[in-house]
């Protein structure tokens, strides 16, 4: 669980800097590399309910 939760949080900087150059700067390579990191994101964060979900069950 550890591990998924830094991997979380990595993929959630990447998103954090990638979206800000593209907002701040209109860098579109910055805006793929954003949207890459959040399709990614959304499979961490599911696969953190699941394991959450299993958790609460022991």
């Amino acid at each position: 669980m550890k591990e998924l939760l830094e991997k979380i949080n990595a993929e959630f900087e990447t998103f954090k800097t990638d979206s800000n150059l593209q907002l701040e700067k209109g860098n579109k390579a910055a805006g793929t590399r954003a949207r890459k990191a959040a399709l990614e994101l959304a499979k961490l964060l599911k696969d953190f309910r699941k394991i959450s979900v299993e958790e609460s069950k022991k």
